[in-house]
């Protein structure tokens, strides 16, 4: 295990105690009512938990990513939608981070980190999941400014959002080196929000579809250069993996934890189900499996961290590890409470809806492992 310094216990020790206390009792009201929960996001805001990855010099406290991981990992053992919340606090501000000029960065990173504005992350489209280049949205220069036309689908915090990182195609002919980034805030005319998904899980996380029409963004808007837009989104995605890696692991562990009381708890055949064997093993194959993910979750964070060269791979790993288990292990737990666990009155039957995103948004698992395939086979 590593060794936490006193700083970190004391932070991972407040947002438990908030976990705990504030945010488990609101998650299966945040799950039924499906809307966004405002007073977890404020909770968040007034203990810093929003500034976490901003620089100190933009208003943020510079936290690492291991540590931002720990976080979202004692969040998601409660409640995942409340945990997304502080993921993609990161994930739409990653691109800025990575391409921003020191002016976008002041611009902007401030009342982010504050929480007064929320980022957004918006490369999908629905033509376009994992196959960047049929993206079809269009960013034509036009004087000082660029004009966007298209639609985003499945974004996070769409229409909740002020500050979005939109791709568009600045060249079509180039494919996916033909990909622009921009900063598009909510308000220019020509930004709308469509169609609000309703979800199987984090179903407090607006997801939801953006519009643009003759949108007209300034070229000070403009992340990078025309055509890093592909090498900006990848470069993030390989940083934000291990963070819904961590969401991941946080649902799991939470599962795996409640699992553990209630066999203890539940009688049958004389004494507590826990006694049984076959419950036993099914609750040590769950403890080893979460172990694992949270050991390759943390070395993924560490990588980044430390600006190793194979944080691509790492992250992939620990995003396909730890989604993959955060499945298997929500739907062992609900296993072990046997009819109760399919009753919405207990938690799990959440958490295994859950756990199911983690295996499907920022890449799926399958694409994940292709990214691990091809960097192993590229060390041959």
């Amino acid at each position: 295990m590593r060794q936490l310094t006193e700083e970190q216990r004391m932070l991972l020790d407040m947002v438990r105690e908030l976990a705990q206390e504030r945010i488990a009792p609101r998650a299966s009201e945040i799950d039924q009512a499906g809307e966004y929960p405002w007073d977890i996001k404020d909770a968040f805001a007034k203990l810093d938990l929003l500034a976490l990855p901003f620089p100190e010099e933009y208003g943020g406290t510079g936290t690492d990513l291991l540590t931002i991981c720990m976080v979202i990992e004692e969040v998601a053992k409660v409640c995942a939608t409340s945990a997304l919340i502080i993921a993609t606090q990161s994930l739409g501000s990653l691109p800025i981070s990575l391409a921003g000029t020191p002016e976008q960065k002041r611009r902007f990173f401030p009342r982010l980190a504050t929480g007064e504005w929320i980022p957004t992350f918006a490369l999908t489209e629905p033509g376009a999941g994992s196959d960047a280049a049929a993206m079809r949205t269009r960013a034509v220069p036009d004087g000082d400014s660029y004009v966007l036309n298209g639609n985003k689908h499945f974004i996070t915090n769409a229409g909740l959002a002020y500050v979005n990182t939109v791709f568009a195609m600045t060249d079509p002919t180039k494919g996916v080196k033909g990909i622009s980034a921009f900063i598009v805030e909510s308000d220019r005319p020509g930004f709308s929000v469509g169609k609000i998904e309703h979800k199987m899980g984090i179903r407090g996380s607006r997801t939801a579809e953006i519009v643009l029409q003759d949108c007209r963004v300034p070229r000070e808007n403009l992340l990078g250069k025309e055509g890093d837009g592909f090498k900006i989104a990848m470069m993030t995605l390989d940083r934000s993996r291990p963070e819904v890696a961590a969401q991941a692991l946080g649902i799991a562990q939470g599962a795996l934890d409640y699992a553990c009381k209630y066999a203890k708890e539940r009688v049958q055949f004389g004494g507590p189900i826990a006694n049984l064997q076959g419950i036993q093993f099914m609750l040590a194959d769950m403890a080893i499996q979460v172990e694992a993910a949270r050991q390759l979750v943390y070395q993924a964070a560490e990588a980044v961290d430390r600006g190793d060269k194979r944080i691509s791979l790492l992250s992939a790993m620990a995003k396909c590890f730890a989604g993959d288990t955060a499945m298997r292990v929500t739907t062992d737990a609900v296993q072990v409470l046997g009819g109760y666990g399919y009753m919405t009155e207990y938690p799990l039957e959440r958490m295994m809806r859950d756990a199911k995103i983690t295996q499907i948004y920022e890449g799926t698992n399958q694409i994940q492992r292709l990214v691990v395939a091809r960097n192993l086979l590229n060390q041959y």
